[in-house]
């Protein structure tokens, strides 16, 4: 596991505030660009209060705008074990054209051999697919389906958009467009890259049309990050695995960002981690594989000069991550402004722009 480890170890209760209820925002706004954009400058201490249309002007010819084209599958199936047991399904990564890892809900936890009969919808009386268990895995089981179709196309025609357990609701239709970035090309996330949410194509253009670069990079969120820190030291917690891919055109990117003197704006926590995981030689370097970067006070960041990110939950191993870019008591001092101005908090929330507490 890539950690960094600090003097005095950081308790999880160091990265707590309180958030109303309320503020947990349960849909989109109408626009993607009309949320909230609260500027963030660690090395300064101010906060200005803006809006997502206006990141243009906090942008500079040179600059390199980082993504993430990670594309959501709708993950989340409903059904029961043939003994009549419900059960719900939540498929953590695709391993192959009909094998996934999922998380699977249950009164009994199924063993192998065991057939899950799966529905459309919790509600539905007739059976539409089928998937075997395999074996079980740490906290996953493995799973086969045995139809002709692959199981992208089976959830394509059964499955739900895994919207996070902090929305209170079923997911929507509209979900299948709103819970997806526009840019959104590679399948395998089970959770959006949701600091790209707040991106349209009109934006985008304006960037390139001022002179911002633009690169890709792909990290398939899973759902371990919603799992809660439940360890006291932050440094005894393990960190969730996730796929990414840094390719060599997106190094070549930032090297030529570099040498005109722009700056790397990761577009969202994942984006961050998957630029510091290719750079953990000390040199950013294409990269392909398994990640498990915990980033908390004290790690000295190699790439990003600035991100663009929304707001995380207390205690989350995502506010850690920031608190690490532009301060603890910054952030959290950020965060209270956020909650005084009623921002909208979490995947279809408002967002931030936040620059260190000290130069890469």
């Amino acid at each position: 596991m890539a950690i960094a480890f600090v003097d005095d170890a950081m308790k999880r209760t160091d990265f707590n505030y309180e958030l109303p209820q309320e503020l947990i925002a349960q849909y989109p706004l109408a626009e993607r660009t009309a949320s909230r954009l609260l500027c963030a400058n660690g090395a300064t201490g101010q906060l200005d209060h803006r809006q997502f249309f206006d990141l243009v002007g906090l942008l500079a010819p040179g600059d390199l705008l980082v993504f993430n084209n990670t594309r959501v599958i709708p993950a989340r199936m409903w059904g029961q074990k043939a003994s009549g047991g419900k059960i719900e399904v939540l498929v953590e990564r695709v391993l192959s054209e009909r094998e996934c890892l999922a998380q699977v809900r249950a009164s009994k936890s199924p063993k192998p051999g065991i057939v899950l009969q799966l529905r459309q919808n919790p509600e539905s009386t007739l059976i539409d697919a089928h998937l075997t268990v395999i074996d079980r895995e740490g906290e996953f089981f493995r799973l086969r389906s045995d139809s002709d179709e692959t199981l992208l196309k089976l959830m394509e025609r059964i499955g739900h958009m895994p919207l996070p357990p902090y929305m209170e609701r079923a997911d929507e239709a509209m979900d299948q467009e709103r819970y997806q970035t526009v840019y959104a090309q590679r399948e395998g996330a089970v959770a959006a890259p949701t600091a790209g949410l707040h991106f349209d194509a009109d934006l985008m253009e304006q960037c390139l049309e001022v002179g911002v670069d633009i690169g890709f990079v792909t990290l398939h969120v899973g759902a371990g990050t919603f799992q809660p820190v439940r360890v006291d030291n932050i440094e005894e917690h393990p960190m969730h695995a996730e796929y990414l891919e840094v390719d060599e055109e997106l190094c070549a990117q930032v090297t030529a960002c570099r040498e005109r003197g722009g700056r790397v704006i990761a577009v969202g926590t994942t984006a961050v981690r998957s630029l510091e995981t290719a750079a953990g030689s000390g040199e950013l370097q294409p990269f392909e594989g398994e990640s498990d970067i915990f980033i908390f006070p004290g790690y000295s960041f190699r790439v990003v000069d600035a991100m663009i990110t929304n707001f995380h939950l207390p205690e989350s191993t995502l506010i850690m991550l920031v608190s690490a870019f532009s301060g603890r008591e910054f952030i959290l001092e950020a965060y209270a402004e956020a909650v005084s101005h009623q921002y909208r908090f979490f995947s279809y929330g408002d967002a931030m722009f936040l620059m260190p507490e000290s130069p890469r």
